[in-house]
């Protein structure tokens, strides 16, 4: 049969066969635009009307669908549009179906199949005349067609064929499909010729070639199965780009998503979202920091015109600490402009990479769990934590732990290896319940009804079992501590009777044990665990081992040669997995075919176990997490905090992020020829060279990096053996960037992942064993470019910095279920030192080449993103304007001076102006935020004590490390906690950092003695200055009041050696004070007067 270029589909089975669409030339010409739309269901061109617009068919959400796609969804379908759910509404010309009649609008049906009466004189091609010539139903009007077609007479009914009687395929035509008018009782529905039995008489009905068959109701016809065919090809089309290269991220090459991808099916669509926060509340906080803006320029404009003439000293350093705290504001403020929230789709992620039948595609995870001390890290935390790793909802062989123990312990290898023995029967037991969370500790310690959705007979029994272990583990884990403590003359001895390698925790060889996941080893049901590995560097003496970043780097060249997986976790020894499908979240966003590519790691935000229920020292940290963050994920993503994140490892490795292809500009020819021409032909010749060099650098790295990757190929093939000398250079280059390990290098260059095939276990662990000696990173990038990045204790924030430098963006992640939660330092003196490493680590970066105030501003980091940066590493710096405007109430209290001349009308609105806008920021801030205003106020409280505090000590010891070459000692917070609930938040610790905030605090509280007094004694007129100033001195003991607790204890006692020096510090100060400028005036001696008289 000729099709006339026309598509066709059909079903043999069925019987039948439709025209579904024509080409150009046979289907109506609409108006022609310059662009086209492609349905995202069956691919083809969505045809434009006549008002030059294209078809709509979901007018909330403007999905590009086609009409006939829509037609069939109306019909057959249901009913609603593929991506907003919303329930299509009926188009003019559209049949109706069941509840349109719900719907109001122009009723249509009379002019529905009017097109019988058309002149035949006219040119039936004219799409403009076909579309707006009324016609009528039922005339015999065919002589235009030029030809007669055959009517198909069952019962007295007269029927027109669709194939105009001829055959198709060796089918008779009474045996094609027919339609059905909707007055026969069939629906307007296909219906094959023999299933016709209508005894009416009707009149046939007349087809319009020029006009969409789909309002007849062909495209109902066999179009399920054409649909179902078409998404296989396309599924078949993108495995086979998977297998070809493609990982899966549905980006061809530059980050851009493929078009060809199917979007109606729901595996395909995107993994995540973005949640922006609610107009309602964002837009008024916008206003308010604007409007504070402007009030702040009032106020510093009368603060700067008004100066205080008898205190000017007290003046001058009051404007300048206000300028500094302005200044900190905006660092603090504009980058949480555009917060942010997401949801992720799990049951997308499953659809897309688990299919049913074949083995799960997600992308294999290494992670890492570090540890040092095991007396301050006590090896029952360690061992929860990787208990929760290895139950973690994942599929098994793509999961594996490494625990790196920097302090080479017997102890925490002893502990690793009962875990190991007791995973055997607690990862079936998580998997076959489901329970949350996956740390025993932390499970059978909840206050809930374990009972509650738990149906399985077995459960109760296997889990008094269970518990039984448990318990029994725990007793062999406090029996190898208490071991421990007594450590012999001649050191740990193995089971073998060698000696310990880590004895000497500063000079001994690297150690690596795998635990699980090898040697067919099985948990109770015979099936497969994750692979858990101990690692331990190599120490010597006179290397410098990094610390923290030193034991992660080794980890991840460890984990390189092992499992290689692509993307890492780390976490501490003290966060354990809360969330079983953690891992999947963050799979969301990292394999996400959108915007996966161009994703450095996924942050999640720390919660914490074991706080006291008013969180006395902020420990929870809510504001940072719940606020800044959420407004970072809005500008280029959040910072890295140090745990709880999952890295794409060719992020770790330096690389540049993935650069996308913009169209090319579009260019106006309305000027004429000699208006370019008079602009001059410099900048043209300008800008064509400098594109010219662009092009030439971009063609020379690609070149450059295939080289690279061929030479390496050469180099794993021949080891050892260069046939020409061309391939030396870019080895030379590889080898100085990552070190002297072929195996290692040649991981680095896999994107997706994996290791080398045909390499034995015993060649991995000796590979493994090189690539954690202590020499392997000399002459390396190590640390500068890759991997934890040196220079810092906080290592986290330059490493993070780094990347979004490089292009990369981050993502913030938080899951209705918290995916970590650690613990935390309770203790006021632990809590302080935490405070003081982080702030040390700053003041490094702050002195350091990677500064952000001057670092990387050729790179990929946007302008507010730079500005969170800047203020994460220059908050120490505010410790000095803060001691000294801390200190400033005291002083007015006792000299009887103030900051501030006396207020007028003008500046009491100023004032208050700006009291109001602070109140309303903050506010607002709670409000989008999801932040209670105790956790607010217990954040402000200690950015005070902390500030006073901590910031100022590691302020001058940055400055002497870094000036002077003076080292300061690493202090591993404490993780352990007493058996009393909150014991450690009683205990009291010296240390010299209680010293400034406990001075302040005895200053004010002598001040506001002294003011009050000062004010009975002068009688009523005193008290109306006064009021100004004990503000200002409450406002300071009320955010000191946390610390004042916390150095009482619970025995509601000061120590001793707190008030001494506090008493002494506070006299000397008095004493300087009064000997400057004393509180009563100097008698000089009586006054004389010339009494006039002439004594002469």
């Amino acid at each position: 049969m000729d099709t006339g270029r026309r598509l066709v589909a059909g079903s043999r089975n069925r019987n039948e066969f439709v025209v579904i669409n024509a080409d150009d030339f046979e289907r109506p010409k609409f108006a022609q635009v310059s662009s086209r739309q492609i349905c995202q269901i069956c691919g083809d061109d969505i045809e434009v009307l006549v008002e030059e617009e294209f078809f709509v068919a979901c007018n909330e959400c403007a999905f590009p669908v086609c009409r006939t796609c829509y037609e069939y969804e109306r019909r057959e379908g249901t009913q609603a549009c593929p991506q907003c759910k919303t329930r299509y509404k009926r188009h003019k010309g559209s049949p109706r179906v069941e509840g349109d009649e719900e719907e109001d609008g122009d009723d249509d049906l009379e002019k529905e199949f009017n097109f019988g009466n058309f002149d035949s004189k006219e040119t039936p091609n004219d799409p403009v005349t076909n579309l707006e010539r009324p016609c009528g139903v039922g005339q015999s009007s065919l002589s235009w067609l030029g030809t007669s077609n055959p009517i198909v007479q069952s019962n007295g009914t007269n029927i027109l064929l669709l194939t105009d009687g001829e055959e198709v395929d060796r089918i008779s035509p009474d045996h094609h499909a027919l339609i059905v008018p909707p007055y026969l009782g069939f629906g307007g529905q296909i219906i094959p010729s023999n299933a016709t039995q209508s005894s009416a008489s009707t009149q046939h009905r007349a087809i319009n070639p020029n006009k969409d068959i789909s309002v007849y109701g062909y495209g109902t016809v066999a179009w399920k199965d054409r649909i179902d065919e078409w998404k296989r090809k396309q599924l078949n089309k993108c495995q086979h780009l998977q297998h070809a290269g493609w990982d899966g991220n549905g980006f061809d090459g530059y980050g851009q998503e493929n078009d060809e991808l199917p979007m109606s099916d729901e595996s395909r669509q995107p993994l995540s979202r973005k949640l922006p926060i609610a107009s309602s509340k964002i837009n008024p906080y916008r206003i308010i920091i604007l409007l504070r803006l402007i009030i702040l320029g009032f106020f510093f404009h009368y603060r700067l015109l008004n100066p205080v003439l008898d205190a000017y000293g007290l003046w001058l350093t009051s404007v300048i600490c206000e300028i500094w705290f302005a200044i900190s504001w905006i660092l603090d403020q504009f980058p949480k402009w555009y917060p942010i929230e997401r949801e992720t789709y799990l049951d997308r992620l499953s659809l897309r990479y688990e299919k049913e039948g074949k083995p799960s595609e997600l992308a294999d995870v290494d992670i890492f769990v570090s540890t040092v001390d095991p007396m301050k890290e006590p090896p029952l935390i360690t061992a929860n934590t990787v208990l929760s790793i290895l139950a973690v909802d994942y599929p098994i062989a793509k999961v594996s732990c490494y625990v790196s123990d920097d302090g080479a312990a017997m102890l925490t290898f002893e502990a690793l290896s009962e875990t190991s023995e007791f995973a055997k029967k607690w990862v079936p037991f998580c998997k076959k319940f489901n329970i949350e969370p996956r740390a025993p500790e932390w499970y059978f310690a909840q206050k809930i009804d374990y009972l509650k959705d738990k149906f399985h007979p077995d459960f109760v029994r296997e889990r008094r079992a269970i518990k039984r272990e448990y318990e029994e583990f725990k007793v062999r884990i406090n029996a190898l501590v208490s071991m421990a403590q007594k450590v012999p003359e001649e050191g740990w001895t193995m089971q073998d009777g060698t000696p310990w390698p880590g004895n000497n925790v500063r000079d001994h060889p690297g150690m690596i044990q795998v635990f699980l996941g090898h040697d067919g080893v099985l948990d109770e049901e015979g099936n497969n665990l994750p692979r858990l590995v101990y690692v331990s560097r190599e120490k010597r003496p006179g290397y410098n081992h990094h610390k923290k970043a030193g034991a992660m780097n080794a980890l991840v060249r460890v984990s390189a040669v092992i499992s290689n997986a692509p993307y890492i976790l780390n976490v501490d020894c003290d966060h354990y997995i809360n969330n079983s499908k953690a891992l999947r979240e963050a799979m969301c966003f990292l394999m996400d075919p959108i915007s996966g590519k161009k994703v450095c790691y996924v942050q999640f935000p720390q919660r914490f176990d074991g706080i006291d229920r008013h969180d006395r020292y902020s420990n929870r940290n809510v504001v940072f997490f719940d606020i800044n963050m959420k407004g970072l994920d809005g500008i280029q993503g959040p910072i890295y905090v140090g745990t709880g994140c999952v890295f794409r490892r060719q992020a770790l490795y330096g690389f540049d992020a993935p650069v996308e292809e913009k169209p090319p500009g579009k260019t106006c020819n309305c000027w004429p020829k000699w208006f370019f021409f008079c602009r001059g032909s410099k900048r043209k010749n300008r800008k064509s060279n400098h594109k010219q060099e662009e092009k030439k650098k971009k063609r020379a790295k690609h070149r450059e990096a295939s080289t690279q990757v061929h030479a390496l190929d050469i180099f794993e093939e021949h080891r050892g053996q260069e046939s020409e000398n061309s391939f030396l250079v870019p080895r030379e280059k590889l080898e100085k960037k990552f070190g002297q390990s072929p195996v290692f290098v040649a991981s680095t260059l896999q994107e997706n992942g994996g290791t080398a095939r045909g390499v034995g276990f015993a060649s991995c662990l000796s590979e493994a064993m090189h690539v954690i000696s202590c020499g392997y990173e000399d002459k390396t990038d190590w640390g500068k470019e890759v991997g934890w990045i040196y220079g810092s204790v906080t290592e986290d924030i330059l490493t993070g910095f780094k990347m979004h430098c490089h292009g990369w963006r981050s993502v913030y992640c938080i899951p209705k279920r918290p995916a970590f939660k650690g613990s935390a330092p309770i203790n006021l003196s632990d809590r302080l030192h935490q405070v003081l490493r982080w702030a040390l680590g700053s003041v490094e970066i702050f002195l350091s080449k990677h500064c952000p105030i001057w670092y990387g501003y050729r790179g990929g980091l946007k302008w507010l993103e730079r500005f969170s940066y800047i203020n994460s590493v220059v908050y120490p710096w505010t410790s000095i304007p803060l001691v000294a405007y801390c200190t400033l109430p005291a002083i007015c209290l006792l000299t009887g001076k103030f900051i501030v001349p006396e207020i007028s009308s003008y500046a009491s609105i100023v004032f208050m102006a700006l009291f109001v806008s602070i109140a309303a920021t903050s506010i607002l801030e709670m409000q989008w935020g999801g932040v209670s205003i105790d956790d607010w106020w217990r954040n402000e409280q200690f950015w005070v004590i902390g500030g006073v505090s901590s910031h100022l000590f590691a302020l001058f010891q940055g400055l002497l490390k870094v000036l002077a070459g003076v080292e300061t000692s690493f202090t591993v917070t404490s993780k352990g906690a007493d058996d009393g609930e909150f014991s450690e938040l009683y205990l009291f610790k010296w240390t010299s950092l209680l010293i400034p905030p406990m001075t302040l605090l005895i200053l004010n509280i002598i001040g506001v003695v002294a003011g009050i007094s000062n004010a009975i004694n002068n009688g009523y007129e005193s008290w109306g200055p006064l009021f100004g100033k004990l503000f200002f001195a409450i406002w300071v003991i009320m955010h000191l009041y946390p610390f004042l607790k916390g150095i009482m204890g619970k025995q509601d006692r000061v120590p001793t050696i707190i008030i001494v020096w506090s008493i002494l510090l506070s006299s000397i100060c008095s004493l300087l004070w009064v000997r400057v400028n004393p509180f009563i005036g100097k008698y000089d001696g009586p006054v004389l007067e010339v009494c006039g008289l002439d004594c002469n």
